[in-house]
């Protein structure tokens, strides 16, 4: 089984898929001891990797190093990549998801936004026309081989959001995604005119979308869960708040209790990700054709 295979029958099972939003390694650890999937999100990246805003700062060939790491680190994860607008070009995007299907990707998303770009869950977004996008997309369709292809629209018009909808839906993408969407009401719009299209929801910290609990979600009939940036929010709360307490403490650093974080449970958590330590009969076997 391919982890596009694996990813798609877990996205077409009865019940939800959660996928966590990482930023680096360390991130990605954690997130390894709590869930079953990643997502690997373009805001995380830029923020992390260059410290900008995710506004088309990316350049893929840092995305691909960054997913080849994770997956020598976390072979049986589900990795879902952010690729915005498969980098301006379709023929970017088409060897861009080539190297992320043969180095173990499980899946991508392809926006339909036009640049400057934006996080989906601000003003200010622009977008191609339908017919251009479509164009890029069934290029990326007919590249891969079995990678995930989520098809996403930034659309904010409602009628435009639910023409586009219905478009996507009609091609061979595995998942839909709107994103930014304002309400249930409108989860359960998108859900009308996609027929049994999966559908994906992101959430965002202060977002525009609701905050919505998997089984909510479930029950209106999302496929797939993305968390973008819950370990980048709680890494800014925590390295902020750790910082702060060091400068009221002249300096000390806090005594390390039981159950608190020090070197030795730092040491233990990354020893799990070297690749001698993984189980091999639990690997996804791969297959790319020469």
């Amino acid at each position: 089984m391919t982890y596009g295979s694996a990813l798609r029958r877990d996205v077409q099972s009865d019940s939800i898929t959660p996928l966590i939003g990482v930023f680096d390694m360390f991130s990605a650890s954690l997130a390894a001891q709590h869930y079953g999937g990643m997502f690997v999100s373009g805001f995380g990246f830029a923020a992390s990797y260059y410290g900008l805003p995710d506004i088309g700062f990316i350049a893929w060939p840092d995305m691909v190093n960054f997913v080849q790491r994770l997956r020598l680190a976390f072979p049986q994860q589900h990795l879902l990549v952010d690729i915005d607008d498969g980098y301006v070009d379709p023929e970017v995007a088409c060897h861009v998801v080539e190297n992320l299907e043969r180095i173990g990707a499980s899946g991508v998303i392809l926006e339909d936004q036009k640049r400057p770009r934006r996080c989906g869950h601000v003003d200010g977004k622009q977008i191609l026309p339908l017919e251009e996008y479509l164009e890029k997309l069934n290029l990326v369709l007919e590249t891969r081989r079995d990678l995930v292809v989520v098809a996403r629209t930034d659309a904010t018009e409602e009628s435009e959001i639910l023409r586009r909808a219905e478009a996507l839906a009609a091609t061979d993408a595995d998942v839909l995604l709107v994103d930014g969407v304002r309400s249930v009401d409108w989860i359960s719009k998108v859900r009308a005119v996609i027929g049994d299209k999966p559908l994906l929801f992101n959430q965002i910290a202060g977002g525009k979308s609701p905050r919505l609990s998997l089984t909510e979600l479930e029950n209106l009939g999302v496929n797939v869960a993305i968390y973008s940036t819950p370990c980048l929010f709680a890494a800014h709360t925590a390295i902020d708040n750790a910082l702060l307490e060091l400068r009221a403490n002249d300096g000390r650093l806090p005594e390390v209790k039981a159950g608190d974080v020090g070197v030795a449970a730092s040491i233990e958590l990354l020893e799990r990700n070297i690749s001698r330590h993984h189980p091999r009969q639990d690997r996804v076997d791969v297959t790319v054709a020469g």
